[in-house]
């Protein structure tokens, strides 16, 4: 086996080791060392938006005359390599590191120095030059707001658009199909199943519109305010230019938190999208559980629909097909719902001038979002779009449903109508025939106040 290989790196508390082919520096190799805690590093599009901060912070020091043009441009251009994922191997630090990410910060200074130290003789620092006008403090949360504002816009809205309009497509296919609707999992009622899909149609777009005006806190930075709020360090204009740029940058339209002590020392925007996120996930978690128990069957459950089969449901049991789809929703809902948790507690971590919890805050943030956004295309395509409709069973049921009765209340009146229903329901009988034996409605009258279609339309039943 070959002997790993070192050089000597250097910072303010020393030297120390780091592998020879790696593009991080000493602050990076100490953070690798101290925080072996899980083996999970920060997503792609914190990655991303953390290339792209960077790069935009050395455009704007060039436009400010803070820094040498030649530097900047170097600076900026390796920055969007990172953005662009050339160097994710060279960002192994762990989630669960400082607070701050300071950690992470100083990982991209020190990537970015290294690879334009190789295209250029001029001599580039991590912090004087790559880290210029910035601190840990506000670079860390300006990334968690790029990153989630540009996942929410760029995948989960379209996403949910996707769902919305599927939902809505198979609504309309299925306006005229009536069914029994169901409330506490008993018989009530019929609904066509258009205006049952009407509702998820629904949740999905006002959990788009709830996300939407959330959305415009996010994309308020905290960058300019660098250590606690102040911008010690930082042009006054900086972070209005880095927000611009940033904009010109990217498809947000983002601007510069109007108070950058709030910025720092809080996640309150992030907590507040979380909990939009959370919303969505317990519509999907309906959803998919609708689903479900319409599937279930084939013979002992509901068996109103059937879902694509897609894989074999049994390793024991030959012929099973399960509904993995909506079951696959729902635990991403739950995981969603579980992150929220975990952000809300992470947001209480603001103490004085700094939240001291973003890594975890970013980290879940953006696993929520990248799990929202697939699942809902993944429900969309491969269950909703090609359901089909057992037809037989939902006339089956409708014809012994026994609320039906309800319809009658106006004529009849209420007692009556229990006894008759309570009747139909021990003598497995249809309404109409027990209400032609215990009423005076002729079986013309019966038909037309019970028509399980006109009953769908809601309003006082016209008496014939």
């Amino acid at each position: 086996m070959k002997k790993p290989q070192y050089r000597q790196e250097k910072d303010s508390m020393g030297e120390l080791n780091v592998p020879v082919d790696a593009l991080w520096g000493a602050q990076t190799q100490r953070a690798i060392e101290n925080f072996p805690v899980s083996g999970l590093t920060m997503p792609r599009s914190f990655i991303r938006a953390l290339g792209l901060v960077k790069a935009a912070c050395a455009s704007v020091n060039r436009d400010l005359g803070l820094l040498e043009p030649e530097l900047a441009t170097i600076i900026e251009e390796v920055a969007m390599e990172v953005s662009e994922g050339k160097y994710d191997a060279h960002f192994p630090v762990d989630v669960f590191q400082t607070g701050s990410g300071t950690s992470t910060n100083m990982n991209a200074n020190e990537v970015i120095a290294t690879v334009a130290k190789q295209t250029s003789d001029k001599p580039i620092h991590p912090n004087d030059h790559v880290n210029m006008s910035q601190s840990s403090n506000d670079v860390i949360p300006t990334c968690i707001h790029v990153s989630a504002c540009l996942e929410i816009v760029e995948e989960l809205l379209p996403a949910l658009e996707h769902l919305a309009v599927v939902i809505e497509s198979k609504a309309e296919e299925l306006s005229g199909v009536v069914k029994t609707g169901r409330t506490h999992l008993m018989d009530a009622m019929p609904v066509t199943m258009g205006q049952e899909l009407s509702g998820w149609a629904s949740q999905i777009r006002n959990g788009m519109a709830r996300i939407t005006g959330s959305l415009r806190r996010l994309q308020e930075l905290a960058q300019g305010g660098t250590a606690v709020g102040t911008g010690i360090n930082a042009n006054p204009e900086f972070g209005q230019r880095v927000a611009e740029r940033l904009a010109v940058m990217t498809v947000v339209s983002f601007s510069p938190k109007p108070n950058l002590y709030e910025a720092l020392s809080c996640q309150d925007a992030a907590v507040e999208m979380s909990g939009q996120l959370k919303t969505l996930a317990v519509s999907l978690m309906k959803i998919a559980n609708d689903l479900r128990w319409m599937n279930s069957g084939p013979l002992a459950g509901l068996a109103e629909i059937l879902l694509p089969a897609l894989q074999p449901g049994s390793s024991i049991m030959p012929g099973k097909v399960n509904p993995v789809i909506p079951e696959a929703v729902a635990m991403v809902a739950a995981q969603v719902i579980g992150n929220d948790s975990t952000i809300t507690i992470a947001g209480q971590s603001g103490n004085f001038q700094l939240n001291v919890a973003l890594p975890v805050i970013a980290y879940n943030l953006l696993q929520s979002i990248e799990l929202l956004s697939n699942s809902a295309r993944v429900l969309a395509d491969k269950a909703i779009r090609d359901f089909k409709v057992n037809i037989d069973s939902l006339n089956a049921a409708l014809d012994r449903n026994p609320i039906l009765v309800t319809a009658l209340n106006r004529v009849i009146g209420y007692e009556l109508g229990a006894a008759i229903a309570k009747q139909a329901y021990i003598e497995k009988r249809a309404v109409l025939d027990v209400a032609r034996e215990r009423t005076d409605l002729n079986l013309e009258q019966l038909k037309a106040l019970l028509d399980p279609a006109k009953l769908t339309e809601g309003g006082i039943p016209d008496q014939p």
